[in-house]
């Protein structure tokens, strides 16, 4: 892939995340992923590639949303998978919660597990922990690994986990072991992200949840130097059939090779509303400011990018 392809994507991901911050707290989760998917497509055509996605919000007949086996870029380019999801927490959005993103992340063709839209159970962590965790373990086996790779007693480990019901267990069973819990109500990506960067304060992630997210998640880590390990829980007849249909293994233990194969991948992000890793967009009389991440995998590059947008030049949210 060309390695201007990384700046290039920030503008895609700056787009969706101005568009879509407009709706911060307004209880409108539809319209803010509507506003955010079309931005993100608007500025993905004007890129120099030919991608398709393996990763986005459902088929063709879904549409305005990013649909798999959609074409973006201008047709000239590398050939990539693209895997996408404009707003990534858009009930958090809605009710002007933390840690909503914008966020993509594309390989080589071919390179991206085509991830079917179901549940996956997911643990990740960063580099410090790689190798050191594993998906059938138990929780505090987990806890203990990860706390002795990182020089901490278990009870200094902080695990991230989606406040759901279906977690109920795994959340009793660190509370048994002494971990300190950090409960998200939506955006698992950025949880998984999170287990990368000391400044969030956040170890591990333990739990359920999208398989795509998974995917998206998995090139993060990827160039940040992590690990996820996941398996996919289908909850239906129907899921285990298509699971059959796309050749993927049920039972069968997910790693990083599995998720995104190859050498080089590139993901980004722009904070929509405030995280532990991003500030959220912030609009200031004419101008939207934006804060994102990119990072590429084959160069181990991780840039923080701060950006100041006209509205006034461009109100609808397309950077240039």
């Amino acid at each position: 892939m060309e390695r201007s392809l990384s700046m290039e994507l920030v503008r895609v991901t700056e787009a969706a995340a101005l568009s879509s911050a407009r709706w911060m707290g307004r209880g409108k989760k539809d319209e803010a992923d509507d506003a955010a998917t079309t931005a993100m497509r608007d500025v993905f055509n004007t890129i120099p590639m030919q991608g398709t996605v393996v990763i986005g919000e459902g088929e063709m007949d879904e549409a305005p949303m990013l649909y798999i086996g959609e074409k973006l870029g201008t047709g000239l380019g590398p050939l990539v998978d693209v895997a996408v999801d404009p707003l990534e927490g858009t009930n958090i959005v809605a009710s002007g919660g933390w840690n909503a993103l914008a966020v993509l992340a594309i390989a080589d063709k071919g390179n991206l597990l085509h991830a079917p839209d179901m549940y996956m159970d997911k643990i990740a962590v960063g580099p410090e922990a790689v190798g050191q965790i594993d998906i059938n373990a138990s929780v505090l086996d987990n806890l203990k690994a990860v706390a002795k790779a990182k020089n901490k007693d278990i009870q200094d480990v902080v695990a991230t986990v989606l406040n759901r019901d279906r977690h109920s267990k795994i959340i009793h069973e660190l509370r048994e072991a002494g971990a300190r819990i950090k409960l998200i109500n939506d955006g698992d990506v950025a949880g998984a992200i999170n287990t990368a960067f000391d400044l969030t304060g956040v170890d591990i992630l333990f739990g359920s949840g999208g398989a795509p997210e998974g995917v998206i998640a998995a090139v993060a880590l990827k160039c940040l130097g992590g690990e996820i390990q996941g398996k996919l829980l289908p909850q239906s007849e129907e899921e285990v059939a298509r699971c059959g249909k796309m050749g993927l293994e049920l039972g069968k233990v997910l790693r990083m090779e599995d998720l995104v194969r190859g050498d080089d991948a590139i993901f980004a992000a722009t904070g929509v509303t405030d995280g532990e890793l991003l500030r959220g967009v912030q609009f200031k009389g004419h101008y939207g400011e934006t804060q994102s991440v990119v990072m590429r995998a084959k160069s181990g590059t991780v840039r923080f990018i701060d950006g100041r947008h006209s509205l006034k030049i461009k109100p609808n949210g397309l950077i240039d």
